[in-house]
């Protein structure tokens, strides 16, 4: 685990440094020797691959200066200190000035290792976490936000950036878990709205009386207990964008107010005779057929067609399987970024588990699934032998042949992204023949 990092050890006494050095090799812990502090300072940087151990007293600048230089180039870098007997106080100020641990003299190799390995392990984390958010950052853009390679996702893709910078207001349709706020976040992102507020309501998390409210506000004395007047979310979005999750649960009462604020762009707040003009854009979302509940009366139609200028259709998880490889690495490397935790490999059979699920919580089960495999308690389905047992209906799995496609497809589809494209490095990396890859490229329609 420690074999990456290396030991970088300062210390002036021959006989010392040479039996540092092998109860550090015995262990199996790489280590460089230096006899002085202006020796070893050239070779400090940020994001070291390693820790150092130095002893307080030194020819030239002591052990605190490299304390000193080492917390300026990188907080989190841990150094060791080596103390004298009778040099309490000094090993108190080196742990003032920031060392990670002191090691008083005399002391046995066994101690040394101890202390070392616990730094190594603690600078192997901090680098991960570092090399985490590196590689998040990295993954700005909508393709950070939508991810994968299927067909679905990138005509997702295509239409949101096709849209985001018009000001149509948008429906989108998808079952519960399949990422309508996401879609809708990186409509408002990808637009000139959005340095002006993103607004956000759940139109079935309130009860109707306090819904007609929160949209639209209210002056003081409206009702009892309005004290004071209160702008609605409409009104806060206003230069913006303003979410309307779980449309299909707005009463009909506050649809047709709605139905007028999207006609005219002006709102009056409850209690009001005046009007308010809003700049505000629309993005409602639902998991229902809208129009076959205006048919059953349960919706308004008129709301329906007005919303429904631009309609993004969202694929569940189930028919988009090559997906998951690389939406389970995404969760997993937020995760871990999040929690502080190693990013964990997944084998091959766990992977083939995942692939075969019929995910009914879709993106959402996927993370929360990615969660729980970096902190180390993923679900008992997930295990490294013998199918995934699914609670959905038996004949509504895809049959072994179309299992088995649909991981080669995603197997094949990894090695080409990391691969940037190239057939041949492909071809190699996963040991078939280039020709073979060719027309398996063409049968699952890869590019």
């Amino acid at each position: 685990m420690n074999r990456a990092l290396t030991v970088l050890l300062v210390e002036d006494d021959a006989a010392v440094q040479l039996g540092c050095v092998q109860a550090l090799q015995l262990a199996d812990i790489p280590v460089r020797a230096f006899d002085s502090a202006e020796a070893v300072l050239p070779h400090i940087g940020p994001g070291l691959a390693g820790v150092i151990v130095t002893d307080m007293r030194l020819p030239g600048a002591d052990g605190l200066s490299v304390i000193c230089e080492a917390r300026d180039i990188d907080p989190d870098l841990p150094v060791i200190m080596i103390t004298g007997h009778g040099d309490v106080n000094l090993a108190v100020q080196a742990m003032r000035s920031g060392a990670y641990d002191f090691i008083p003299k005399p002391f046995s190799p066994e101690q040394l290792v101890e202390v070392v390995q616990r730094a190594l392990e603690k600078r192997r984390l901090t680098l991960e976490v570092a090399n985490l958010r590196r590689a998040l950052s990295l993954s700005e853009g909508l393709e950070g936000q939508l991810v994968g390679h299927s067909q679905a996702i990138r005509r997702v893709r295509q239409l949101v950036m096709e849209v985001a910078d018009s000001p149509v207001d948008v429906l989108i349709r998808g079952e519960t878990g399949t990422g309508k706020e996401v879609v809708a976040r990186a409509l408002h992102e990808h637009s000139r709205r959005r340095k002006a507020p993103y607004v956000a309501l759940n139109c079935g998390g309130l009860p109707d009386s306090l819904l007609d409210s929160e949209l639209f506000g209210h002056e003081a004395g409206a009702f009892t207990g309005a004290q004071k007047r209160r702008i609605g979310r409409i009104e806060h979005a206003h230069g913006g964008t303003l979410f309307l999750d779980e449309l299909e649960s707005m009463p009909l009462g506050v649809q047709v107010k709605l139905l007028r604020v999207l006609q005219e762009r002006s709102l009056e707040r409850l209690g009001s005779n005046q009007s308010q003009p809003v700049d505000v854009r629309v993005v409602a979302a639902t998991k229902d057929d809208l129009l076959e509940r205006a048919r059953q009366g349960s919706f308004r139609a008129d709301l329906v067609y007005r919303l429904n200028v631009v309609n993004i259709e969202l694929p569940p998880l189930r028919e988009r399987r090559d997906d998951i490889p690389m939406l389970l690495e995404h969760f997993m490397l937020l995760a871990a970024s999040r929690y502080g935790r190693q990013q964990p490999k997944v084998p091959q059979a766990q992977l083939r588990q995942l692939m075969a699920r019929d995910w009914p919580g879709n993106v959402r089960e996927l993370r929360n699934v990615a969660d729980a495999l970096v902190l180390g308690v993923g679900p008992q389905w997930v295990s490294p032998h013998g199918p995934a047992p699914d609670a959905s209906d038996p004949e509504a799995q895809p049959t072994l042949t179309e299992t088995v496609d649909q991981f080669e497809r995603s197997l094949i589809a990894d090695a080409l992204q990391r691969h940037a494209g190239n057939v041949g490095q492909t071809a190699k990396a996963l040991n078939v023949p280039k020709t073979t890859l060719v027309d398996k490229i063409k049968k699952h329609g890869l590019r």
